[in-house]
């Protein structure tokens, strides 16, 4: 493996208080951004996703503009397939009562906005209010349980002290990532969920590899004692090769971002966010909560003692 920093001996662990105090911040914040300003796409809130084709060229800003002045508001629009194709993807909110006529709608306020290029409509997909509610909470409960088989996986590979680190780094990383979304505004759609889900199996991988070098420690040197010594150790022996992986993902990740189009742009910035805050909580997040529950497992085990 390429070794970009050789010997490294970075004082991890002793940046743990603050970087603890920074990561619970950081999570309280996107709490109460996720709770009060995420702004939910028409998969998740309801409304209608109309595909619709130019016969000429049109900008973007051109069509936003034309449905505003039909009455529409909180659309999204973005292009899909090649430039020349001339074809957007409208998101329209909705209820229950208009959902049926919201199609109509909005063909006649571009027909009426965008006179002399007309537009045809390719599809139209609609989703209730209810469904949308239900595809959220299906959403969130899929990342649930994938915390919860991770948790289960740490414990049966490594020991259980390892697993509450694990999960408390993936809650760190799904929650911030959220947050970055609710105040940037940036729409939380299914194909988010599926950039978490995608940030959660990267996330733990990068944890796996830390605690992996921990135990071949703590197997070939048992008279260490000190968990804290171990984790710096893993920790610099494994940062060359973390630097490689996260930063060649990093860099796919952007260059998805900024060239690939806005059909793929919002899960590109999750996955970003997720190589960034992912690789950050590895070591500033997983290791201190590891290191709290090896405490408390070790007094307990005090304790048993002294009281026998």
């Amino acid at each position: 493996m390429v070794e970009f920093i050789k010997n490294a001996n970075f004082d991890f662990v002793s940046k743990f208080k603050f970087t603890s105090i920074l990561s619970v911040g950081l999570v309280v914040i996107s709490l109460v951004g996720l709770f009060s300003n995420m702004n939910y796409g028409v998969d998740f809130r309801g409304g209608a996703e109309i595909q619709v084709k130019f016969e000429e060229a049109l900008p973007l800003e051109a069509l936003r503009k034309s449905l505003k002045s039909g009455g529409f508001k909180n659309v999204s629009v973005q292009t899909i397939g090649e430039k020349g194709d001339n074809e957007f993807l409208v998101k329209v909110p909705g209820d229950e009562k208009n959902l049926n006529a919201l199609t109509e709608s909005v063909g006649t306020a571009l027909k009426t906005g965008l006179v002399g290029n007309a537009p045809k409509i390719r599809k139209v997909d609609i989703v209730g209010p209810k469904a949308g509610a239900s595809l959220r909470v299906a959403g969130f409960q899929a990342m649930g349980w994938a915390l919860i088989v991770i948790m289960v996986y740490i414990g049966l590979r490594f020991d259980f002290k390892y697993s509450p680190g694990a999960i408390f780094a993936l809650f760190h990383d799904v929650s911030i990532i959220l947050g970055i979304f609710a105040f940037t505004g940036t729409e939380f759609t299914l194909q988010t969920v599926a950039a978490l889900l995608a940030v959660i199996g990267y996330s733990v991988n990068d944890t796996v590899v830390i605690y992996d070098r921990v135990r071949e420690h703590e197997e070939r040197e048992p008279d260490v004692g000190d968990l804290s010594v171990l984790i710096n150790r893993a920790a610099n022996e494994t940062l060359s090769r973390t630097i490689l992986t996260s930063g060649t993902t990093l860099f796919v990740g952007l260059s998805m971002y900024f060239y690939g189009g806005l059909a793929i742009r919002d899960f590109f910035f999750a996955i970003s966010l997720g190589v960034i805050v992912g690789t950050y909580s590895s070591i500033f997040v997983a290791a201190p909560v590891t290191l709290l529950f090896d405490t408390l497992k070790k007094k307990n085990e005090f304790s048993v003692k002294a009281s026998a």
